[in-house]
């Protein structure tokens, strides 16, 4: 999928929240300034966030419960994480039973880490606008056709 423009990762983030449910991972995967956090967003306002959702960058994991939003949500940014054991601490396996989890750079916990998320890579292109690979398991498979 292509993204001309920069409010198009938004729009994508707004399309995931129709379909989206407690129990469900969405790892984003792409170089800084790619879109991530951009996706993460859009999510977050469709899902009823009335303010802008900051990066959770320094905090790691930033929660959003209702009536915030209409479920829980947890925003994860594992960029500083060096180690996947480290990930171990933040509780994120059982968290997600109730919640959703939104994951920003996936990648630090190794490729096996969660197998049935839906995987959204980006890739900047040399126009700036903005290529993007899902990797859609089966627990998304009636849901994706949707958003693409």
């Amino acid at each position: 999928m292509r993204l001309a423009l920069p409010q198009d990762s938004h729009l994508l983030g707004e399309r995931l929240a129709g379909v989206v449910r407690p129990g469900d991972v969405i790892a984003l995967t792409g170089p800084l300034g790619a879109g991530k956090t951009s996706i993460a967003r859009g999510l977050l306002a469709a899902l009823g966030l009335e303010e802008e959702a900051p990066s959770p960058s320094f905090a790691i994991v930033q929660p959003y419960a209702p009536p915030e939003v209409r479920i829980p949500v947890l925003h994860v940014d594992l960029y500083r994480i060096d180690d996947p054991d480290e990930a171990e601490e933040l509780g994120l396996d059982e968290a997600r039973a109730d919640s959703l989890l939104i994951v920003e750079w996936p990648e630090r916990l190794g490729n096996a880490a969660w197998q049935d998320a839906l995987w959204l890579s980006l890739e900047v292109m040399p126009d700036g606008a903005r290529a993007l690979t899902a990797k859609v398991p089966a627990a998304w498979k009636d849901r994706w056709p949707q958003i693409s």
